[in-house]
This record gives structure tokens, C-alpha cells and sequence, in this order.
């Protein structure tokens, strides 16, 4: 059953519909959705400059005492260091049991200023994939040469102790089958109900106890743990997409540990379930008109006549998989869901409009195949039918654990039509979030700002037209914040430090190694 975009707050920082996987990174999902750098340089983590800090002193209770003395044993994984970290279960009870969790660093390669925690997004990235394979996209050179860079696998994802669901078989038949019945009919409804219920389930069976407790509180809770464990006094981050909700999070607990945080690509914290839909739905259609408006100046455009005659088209194609779905060489089909995450992917970065042309050139020739290679790419499956990640179930244990949304029919009819009127041609695929959660536990946060009195400096980066995670939600953190500052990228695409233009770069980077903070926002 197709699995829709869903608010990504915490979030889910991201949060969207129950339609289509669209916004995996709401929360961003993560920022690097297309050509990823290669690990950085020649670096030997085996001969890295600078030994490890010592021990933070930290004043904590008795029963988490062992967690915060714990000695991390780093070994070396190719050009990176490795190493598991303990956390407690339930950091409200941490005799409860434990989990574990992975991090990967790349050593300070000049003079070391710290450690500085990156997070790509989700929820569900892996921190130590996006370190240990991207880090040249994941930082400029400067901050690699000043700072231990760590990549961490946050509760739930990854390489830590994970939410686990179901087989790659069960998964694709989860986000590709073909959902019976129009969008948001008795008939729909009842099936996306006994889906995502029976999907909800297994998560609770072969997650176990993990899955009361994978919400963003206690991943913040984690931060502060692995911060202190590494040495450091006060924490430096750069979080990206659903990363600036973990961020923002981490601030609202600890504000006398900020040291200098990026949250990038921000999410809204107080935005209900709603207005993230109708934001979210609204960006892409914004993302969509851009990408039409550069299209029909070039040739070969599948498109024709205005921008607004090319949404109309884009609408129309939507209705004819819904209507009557294409099949794939492998027997899978391209109905309205996957052709609406197949869309939204290459929308996250201007670098892929090609590939989005590419697509909608072969869904109007009656193929299915590029359609499904991008839904494939956003989902982390292969083209053997395998899950390389748990991304798409972390990614909906921790936004259900966070905010479960609206589960009466009636309510999310009247969101959805208002979500619908907002944004006529991509909307449809980011109503009926409530359902979304069905047979998962109960949500343990729900949407409140965040004013983390007494952090230092906190910058938040926006960029005008980025469609996962609109530029009013970095607008609304950073004045939320009672020490924000806000920086903003004028252009397109989702996040934008290291990914967009020298002024972005040179704001973030001289902050980080001088702590200098902008007077005002530098308007990139």
C-alpha cells in the first residue's frame, strides 16, 4: 500500500500525506537526494591529529552516571573512525535496558576547534552514512580541516538499534501495491486503515520495546549523551531538514550546552499537522511551477503553453496513472502514489530537473520504468527489490511518535479539502495523515515552539523556494528562537549550506571557526 508524505515535524519535520511518500525529507528527508561526493580526501583516521578529549565533567543523576563515563573504542573504517555508543532505553527509566548506538568520524585534518555533529535529515538518514560516504557534501573543506566531524545513526535508524518492520517483499508491496478506490472514499479509507494498521503492527512486533521510544525528545536526549562522550563542553551542529527539529529539540532542553548550531532547511515546531500539509503541498507547487517555467523556455519539454497549462498537464497525468496505472517491467505499477513521489524527488534540487523531464517523457510514452527507478531511489531500494536502509520505516515510527495527527474521518476530509484547494494539482497526495499512524503507540509530542532561552547564537538557514521545507517554517524558528538568527537563501531547492552559493558557505563556515555571528540576515 502506497504510503503518502507526511509531516515531517517533530516533527515531523516533515510531515505529509498519506497518499504519497513525497516528503521524505519533511523532515527532508535527506538533503542529498541525487549525486552524493565522494568521502573526503586521503585522510588516515589511523594517524589523525589531535588525541581524543578527555571527559566532559557532567553533573547528572546517579542512574545515568554510567552512560555519561562510558569510554567510546573508535576503530578505523576505511578513511573514517568507528564506534557504538550505550544509551539507555527509556531515559526516564535507564535501568529499563539499553540500546546502541553508531557513529563514524572523520578527524580534524588541521588545528581542532571540536566536534561537530552533522544530522541529514528524515527522520530516518543515517548520519553515518551521509559522514562516512558524502562527507565532502556534507561539509565544506574549511570545517573539515577545524573540526572532528561525526555522523551519528540516531535511535531507530540506521546502523543503532533499529525500527524494524517488514521483509523487502512485504515493504514493496507496503509502498507500491495499488490502494483500492478513490482518494479519501469509504472504500480508500478502509483499505489505507487495514494497511497501515497491519503495517503498524509489525513494527511493534519486530521493533520490540524500541518503538516507544524512538520520539525526538529522546534522540535529543542521545545528543547530549554522545556530546559529552566525546569531550565536548557545549554542542556543535548542523542539522539539515528534520536535522533542524533534532537541533531545535537538543536547544529547548539544553540551552546552556548550545555551542554554535546550524539548523538548515528548518522545520516549523509549532506548525499543527494541517498547516504542514498545506505548506508542504503548496512548496512543491511552487518547486513544480519553477521547474515548468525553465522547461518551457528549452526544448523538448513534455510540456506545452503556459506554466499554468503545464501544472494543468502535470494534474492530468496524475488523474491517468490514477485512473489507469502503467506496469513495470517487474510487474509493479505506477499509479497516482509513485508517480507523485517520482515527481517530488527530482524536485529537491534544480541539478535533477533533467531527470524529472527524463520521467515525465517516459510515463507519456506508457512506460513505467524511470518512474519507478526514482520512487526506487527516494524508497532506498534497489533493483533487486532490496531495502539498503531502514529509512521509510524510521521515518514513519519516529513523525508517529512524534505527532500521530487527526485519526476521524470527518476532520481529515475537511484538511484535505482544504489542503486541495491550496494546492489543486500535487495536494490530493498530502491529505489524510492520520491514518498514517494507525497501529502504531501513541504519539508522545505534539507541536509547541521552541524558544531555548539562554542558547547562544543559533543561525537558520531558508531557502525561498525550497519545496520540502518552505522558507515561512525557517522564518517562524528562527524568531521563535529566542537567539535566532535567521539567513536566507534566495533560490531553489531543499537545504542550502555547501549546496547553493559562496555567501551561504562563508555565513556558516565563519561562524562555526570564529563564531561570528551575522549583524543581520546576509540575504543570500
Amino acid at each position: 500500500m502506497n504510503v503518502s508524505t507526511r509531516r515531517m515535524r517533530a516533527r515531523r519535520r516533515a510531515a505529509v500525506g498519506i497518499v504519497t511518500v513525497v516528503t521524505l525529507a519533511l523532515s527532508g528527508c535527506t538533503p542529498w537526494p541525487f549525486s552524493v561526493g565522494a568521502s573526503g580526501g586521503s585522510h588516515d583516521a589511523a594517524s589523525s591529529r589531535g588525541a581524543d578529549q578527555p571527559h566532559v565533567a557532567e553533573t547528572v543523576a546517579p542512574d545515568l552516571q554510567q552512560f555519561y563515563s562510558q569510554q567510546l573504542n573508535w576503530s578505523r573504517c576505511g578513511e573514517m573512525q568507528c564506534t557504538n555508543a550505550t544509551a539507555p532505553l527509556d531515559w526516564e527509566h535507564p535501568g529499563a535496558g539499553t540500546i546502541s548506538l553508531q557513529l563514524v568520524r572523520h578527524r580534524a585534518t588541521g588545528n581542532k576547534l571540536g566536534s561537530l555533529f552533522v544530522n541529514p535529515g528524515g527522520p530516518g538518514g543515517s548520519g553515518a552514512d551521509f559522514v562516512e560516504n558524502s562527507l565532502n557534501y556534507a561539509v565544506g573543506d574549511a570545517l573539515v580541516r577545524q573540526f572532528d566531524v561525526i555522523g551519528f545513526d540516531p535511535r531507530g535508524v540506521g546502523r543503532s538499534t533499529a525500527v524494524k518492520c517488514l521483509d523487502d517483499e512485504a515493504m514493496t508491496k507496503y509502498l507500491y501495491d495499488i490502494v483500492p478506490g478513490a482518494i479519501g472514499s469509504d472504500e480508500w479509507i478502509a483499505a489505507q486503515t487495514k494497511a497501515q494498521t497491519a503495517f503498524g503492527e509489525a513494527c511493534v512486533k519486530n521493533t520490540g520495546p524500541l518503538i516507544e521510544h524512538v520520539d525526538t525528545v529522546s534522540a535529543a536526549r542521545d545528543l547530549d549523551l554522545l556530546r559529552s562522550i566525546v569531550g565536548d563542553q557545549k554542542l556543535n551542529y548542523l542539522g539539515f531538514s528534520y536535522g533542524t527539529f533534532l537541533g531545535a529539540t537538543y536547544a529547548g532542553l539544553f540551552p546552556a550546552k548550545v555551542g554554535r548550531l546550524v539548523l538548515d532547511g528548518a522545520l516549523d515546531p509549532a506548525a499543527d499537522g494541517l498547516d504542514h500539509s498545506i505548506t508542504q503541498a503548496v512548496g512543491f507547487e511552487s518547486a513544480m511551477r519553477s521547474y515548468l517555467t525553465k522547461c518551457l523556455k528549452g526544448k523538448g519539454c513534455p510540456f506545452s503553453g503556459s506554466p499554468d497549462d503545464g501544472m494543468k498537464q502535470v494534474g492530468a497525468l496524475l488523474d491517468a496513472v490514477a485512473a489507469s496505472p502503467l506496469r513495470g517491467d517487474d510487474g509493479r505499477e505506477v499509479g497516482y502514489s509513485t508517480l507523485s513521489t517520482a515527481i517530488a524527488y527530482p524536485l529537491y534540487s534544480p541539478q535533477a530537473w533533467d531527470q524529472l523531464t527524463a520521467m515525465f517523457k517516459d510515463v507519456k510514452s506508457g512506460s513505467a520504468e524511470l518512474a519507478l527507478q526514482l520512487a526506487d531511489a527516494y524508497n532506498d531500494r534497489s533493483a533487486t527489490g532490496h531495502y539498503s536502509t531502514n529509512l521509510i520505516p524510521a521515518f514513519i515510527a519516529i513523525s508517529c511518535a512524534d505527532d500521530s495527527g487527526s485519526t476521524d474521518v470527518a476532520t481529515m476530509r475537511r484538511e484535505a479539502a482544504t489542503i486541495n484547494e491550496a494546492a489543486p494539482y500535487l495536494g490530493p497526495g498530502f491529505g489524510y495523515a492520520g491514518l498514517w499512524c494507525s497501529g502504531m503507540p501513541a504519539a508522545k509530542g505534539k507541536p509547541a515552539p521552541i524558544s531555548a532561552d539562554g542558547a547562544d547564537p543559533i543561525l537558520v538557514i531558508g531557502t525561498t523556494n525550497d519545496p520540502a521545507t518552505p522558507y515561512k517554517w525557517a522564518q517562524a524558528l528562527a524568531k521563535q528562537l529566542s537567539s535566532g538568527v535567521l539567513v536566507t537563501y534566495n533560490g531553489e531547492g531543499h537545504t542550502a549550506y555547501n549546496k547553493s552559493n559562496s555567501c551561504v558557505d562563508r555565513t556558516v563556515e565563519n561562524y562555526f571557526i570564529n563564531g561570528t555571528v551575522p549583524k543581520s540576515d546576509p540575504n543570500c
